[in-house]
């Protein structure tokens, strides 16, 4: 691998050229939108503008598990919001998010509506309105937020550090990827010692803490995340890997990771979704 030498960083950091990769195009210093583009809004109340990333689908695997268990309530639209062509940057979306970021989701059952932005948040706000998959009170509901928290301050470490140095960026560079390998490693550590005496990860009970940790180290550990299983030794974790096909093999799971989808095999492609029969 190369190695980069001789960098001195300025006094102060301007940004004045794309820093390469394949998010070079939608990167930038500054938030805000950069054009006028209003969002389309379907028959049900609640309105999700997403893509099928790993946040994006712990929120259409919640939906699809609350229409599963029988909630009418939690049926919704799914809109494509197509982050590499920038469609996360038009006014109507950073209405909702301020951030320009997927998922997005607007629920138009209250007046005024309600806008959530941020995964973890969108499924506490979900759990809590159908009163579904987060224990009310107690120890239980303690330990489902403990892990929640934990998956949300964890991805940032998988996705925008590992993932983008092994797999996004325009070179390879030893130093930052044994750096984030490390810790990737460690935190898949963390998930193998606790799930080795625990079904799920808050204890006996599939929670929004699973759905939240399931799309980024289940599906790493079954083969579909930066086409590094070999390079970080996943079948090691024997214990995260029991788990993360206990949560696949869910049908409400296997619906959601589907939604917003726009790679892979046709026949696991649905770009919107209106109605549980587009996704027969």
């Amino acid at each position: 691998m190369s190695e980069e030498s001789g960098y001195t960083p300025p006094r102060v950091w301007t940004w004045d050229a794309a820093s390469g990769g394949r998010f070079a195009n939608i990167n930038r210093p500054v938030a805000g939108a950069t054009h006028e583009a209003e969002l389309p809004v379907g028959d049900h109340p609640l309105q999700l503008y997403s893509l099928a990333t790993p946040n994006g689908v712990k929120v259409t695997v919640m939906l699809e598990e609350l229409l599963a268990l029988g909630h009418s309530g939690a049926e919704y639209d799914a809109w494509l919001v197509n982050i590499l062509e920038g469609d996360q940057f038009g006014s109507g979306f950073v209405s909702i998010n301020p951030n320009s970021k997927i998922p997005a989701l607007l629920d138009r059952s209250s007046d005024p509506h309600m806008r959530l932005f941020e995964s973890g948040a969108i499924l506490v706000y979900l759990a809590e309105k159908f009163d579904a998959f987060l224990p009310k009170e107690g120890r239980a509901r303690s330990e489902t937020l403990c892990w929640l928290f934990w998956q949300m301050a964890s991805a940032p470490i998988l996705g925008g550090g590992f993932g983008h140095f092994y797999a996004y960026a325009p070179e390879k560079f030893e130093y930052p990827i044994n750096r984030y390998a490390m810790e990737v490693k460690r935190q898949l550590d963390v998930l193998d010692r606790h799930l080795a005496s625990h079904d799920y990860l808050a204890g006996d009970e599939y929670t929004v803490a699973d759905m939240a940790t399931w799309p980024w180290y289940g599906v790493l550990v079954t083969g579909d995340i930066y086409n590094a299983q070999e390079f970080l030794d996943v079948n090691s974790y024997v214990h995260v890997k029991r788990w993360a096909e206990a949560i696949e093999a869910r049908p409400a799971v296997q619906r959601g990771r589907r939604v917003n989808r726009v790679w892979g095999p046709e026949e696991e492609q649905v770009r919107e979704r209106h109605a549980a029969a587009d996704l027969d």
